[in-house]
């Protein structure tokens, strides 16, 4: 507390988006700040709560701070140079070690106090870069960037959303717009899909399907298809993929025929917000080959949409489960934060949503913990292609076979 980590934040957002002031214990929650760096790009800033702080509050943020330290790419480590109490410091530096996170230190001096002495105590200190700085006077704020960019390696990120997409062919987007879709948009899945393939000089093609018809009466099933066969015989170039939404793969195992390709929006989304880690979800499903009642089960939705209607997660998967694996209880974890690692450990499996709506950090922290505990996850679009069998789950991980093969 108190070492001018909101000084700090203040001084790279150059507005006040911390509260600045001596009570110890003033940042009571991670303040986030969005911001471009020329540089390095855009980056979200997270100015947390200190971890010294006493009581049952107290450890409330500790808990808070140590799971924004799971989900960051940078630690600016903010030190008053008077410390001589090094516990916190070294808290921090070796939970950031145990993480591979990189370090930087920022020495934020109140006085002209030499830095030795810290030093000398905390031997760690020698590993890492470090930059002195008033954080209360603006005229750091140039040396402070200067320091970031000249000592911070970003993680070289090269999953493609898209890996299968070639220039000049089509792409169909089958988008079932139900009672959850918001008017006016894409989904943020389907909206990436779209533009990623566009920009990749491709021609994506939406298909709006009708799902209560292709699930209903067999004349309604056979008017739906055949507005679907009709929608294909427009094609003079047959479509090299379908990207469809993971309820309908029900129905698009059989209407997509068997020359052109075919996966899932939640498939890609897991694919590319975990940086190429399918083959781990992929491996998790195999779980339910031995899942038995008086196991649990948890769900997790990385956002808080409204849920109506016949909802995947909350309607859809829980019925499965309840006909087909009897016993087994199903419960829920929605929003951005995740379970502790303790709860975790009474999972026999995790299905995870597509993930779109929190960072790849956010979702590479959540991968750790499990491998931690050692719970299998798996993922929206993987578990339902895997319930219409193995030859439909070999198909929609098919386009990303050079990642999947790793479970081979």
């Amino acid at each position: 507390m108190n070492s001018g980590k909101s000084s700090v934040m203040n001084l790279l957002t150059q507005q006040e988006t911390s509260i600045v002031d001596p009570t110890p214990g003033t940042t009571a929650d991670t303040q986030i700040a969005l911001q471009e760096i020329h540089g390095i790009g855009p980056v979200k800033l997270f100015d947390t709560a200190g971890l010294d702080e006493t009581g049952k509050l107290g450890e409330k943020k500790r808990h808070k701070t140590l799971n924004d330290l799971k989900e960051c790419d940078l630690v600016l480590l903010v030190i008053d140079p008077a410390t001589r109490d090094i516990r916190t410091e070294q808290d921090v530096i070796e939970k950031a070690r145990d993480l591979d996170k990189q370090i930087l230190i920022v020495y934020n001096h109140f006085d002209p106090t030499p830095t030795a002495p810290i030093e000398e105590a905390l031997d760690l200190l020698r590993f890492y870069k470090k930059i002195h700085i008033e954080a209360n006077n603006v005229k750091y704020r140039a040396g402070l960037i200067d320091f970031i960019l000249k000592n911070y390696t970003p993680k070289q990120d090269t999953t493609e959303l898209l890996p299968f997409v070639r220039k000049d062919e089509y792409y169909v987007l089958i988008i079932p717009m139900d009672v959850e879709t918001p008017p006016g948009r894409f989904l943020r899945p389907q909206a990436m899909v779209e533009e990623y393939i566009t920009r990749h000089w491709a021609y994506p093609v939406s298909f709006r399907l009708d799902l209560g018809k292709a699930r209903g009466a067999r004349e309604q099933a056979e008017e739906e298809n055949t507005r679907f066969q009709r929608f294909l015989k427009n094609f003079k170039k047959r479509p090299h993929t379908m990207i469809t939404d993971s309820q309908a793969m029900d129905i698009m195992k059989d209407w997509c025929p068997p020359d052109i390709g075919l996966t899932t929006f939640s498939i890609v989304m897991i694919n590319y917000f975990s940086r190429g880690r399918l083959h781990t979800f992929a491996a998790g499903v195999k779980a339910l080959e031995t899942v038995k009642s008086g196991d649990k089960v948890l769900i997790v939705e990385a956002c808080n949409h409204s849920r109506i209607g016949e909802d995947i997660g909350t309607v859809q998967i829980p019925n499965h489960f309840a006909k087909h694996y009897p016993g087994v209880t199903i419960e829920h974890n929605f929003g951005r934060e995740f379970q502790d690692n303790k709860q975790l450990e009474q999972y026999t499996l995790i299905i995870h949503c597509g993930g779109c709506m929190i960072s790849a950090q956010k979702l590479q922290a959540r991968l750790r913990d499990l491998e931690t505990v050692g719970v299998p996850i798996t993922n929206y679009g993987v578990l339902l292609s895997y319930l219409q069998g193995p030859a439909t789950l070999e198909r929609v991980l098919k386009p990303f076979s050079r990642i999947t093969a790793v479970t081979e």
